[in-house]
């Protein structure tokens, strides 16, 4: 899977936008400056992981929503994650991912 760096900056201005924040707010609180946010939120900058780690913290919400679009919360079910890993999937994914389904089900364990 490759990662779509212009949703993950729309979905960083997204988020920062309902927290009412400004890029200065956030750039304060990431000890990054304005410019780099700007840059990430406009797809001219790609994010280290150690920078995206920052901004997650400094926004509340985990890596999966800007990475994936996927909001998680700590008390969500196995089940309920893996059914959004599995909305992730093509077809071909899909069909790899039944039969292992069936192999580990039919599996003496």
């Amino acid at each position: 899977m490759e990662i779509n760096y212009k949703e993950l900056g729309k979905r960083i201005a997204k988020r920062r936008k309902v927290l009412n924040l400004t890029q200065d707010d956030v750039a304060e609180a990431t000890g990054l400056s304005n410019n780099h946010i700007s840059n990430i939120e406009n797809n001219h900058s790609i994010p280290s992981i150690e920078t995206l780690m920052k901004i997650c913290q400094a926004l509340d919400i985990t890596p999966d929503y800007f990475l994936l679009g996927i909001v998680r919360h700590e008390n969500d079910s196995l089940l309920a994650q893996i059914n959004q890993k599995i909305k992730l999937c093509d077809e071909k994914k899909l069909k790899l991912v039944d039969h292992f389904i069936t192999w580990v089900v039919d599996e003496k364990l």
